[in-house]
């Protein structure tokens, strides 16, 4: 896991995952807490736009905490994968739950809302621009900075939902090719072809802008 991870340190987990299996009751509310900040901005980012002016991220948090917690015992005496991937997997099977309840009760004929869709012209561009910000740039920098990121947010948005999905675990959730592979049930090496093809066709993408952009101006 990278340092840079939303995600806690793995070390400090497995030993709160030992203590839950060997039924300290106090650990299991560590061990929750310990996740809660992850989680929030998991969802954050993630949460369908339309579901969030609906639902609080917060309580999404929440029910996911809580499944977690009533899920606890089996996960702890057979844990298949690290824990900050299975309750990571809550929070998706949680999400993906509300998608649907969300579009059950529109019954639009407008095209489904990809889960993944993140609404890079609001609140997940301003956490997307979080992480690439640099405080220490010049004013000129940081105004090149700030175009940079609006072309690379823009390009996101244009990418199918797998390629922006690994895109966003391996940068935004800075997780690494091994726990990426694990959360998608794919081989590290197929993870890692995924995420070549992802850049290569985000690349393209900001190539075509650049060159439009280019050509607009003359």
């Amino acid at each position: 896991m990278s340092e840079n991870s939303i995600w806690p340190q793995h070390e400090i987990t497995q030993n709160l995952v030992r203590e839950v299996a060997n039924g300290n009751e106090t650990a299991v509310n560590d061990l929750l807490e310990r996740h809660r900040q992850a989680l929030r901005r998991l969802v954050h980012f993630r949460l369908d736009r339309q579901i969030a002016n609906r639902v609080d991220a917060s309580d999404v948090v929440q029910d996911v905490l809580l499944e977690a917690s009533r899920r606890l015992k089996d996960y702890v005496s057979d844990p298949k994968m690290p824990f900050h991937l299975w309750i990571r997997q809550l929070a998706q099977d949680r999400m993906i739950d509300l998608h649907r309840r969300h579009h059950a009760q529109k019954r639009s004929v407008d095209k489904e809302q990809r889960l993944q869709s993140p609404a890079f012209g609001d609140r997940s561009s301003l956490d997307l621009a979080a992480q690439l910000r640099d405080d220490q740039l010049t004013p000129a920098a940081a105004m090149i900075r700030k175009e940079l990121e609006e072309r690379f947010l823009q390009a996101l948005e244009q990418l199918d939902e797998n390629e922006r999905e690994i895109i966003v675990m391996r940068h935004v959730e800075h997780l690494g090719n091994g726990e990426i592979a694990e959360a998608l049930n794919l081989s590290p090496a197929a993870a890692g072809m995924r995420y070549l093809r992802a850049i290569r066709r985000l690349k393209a993408v900001l190539t075509d802008s650049s060159s439009e952009s280019e050509a607009s101006s003359d």
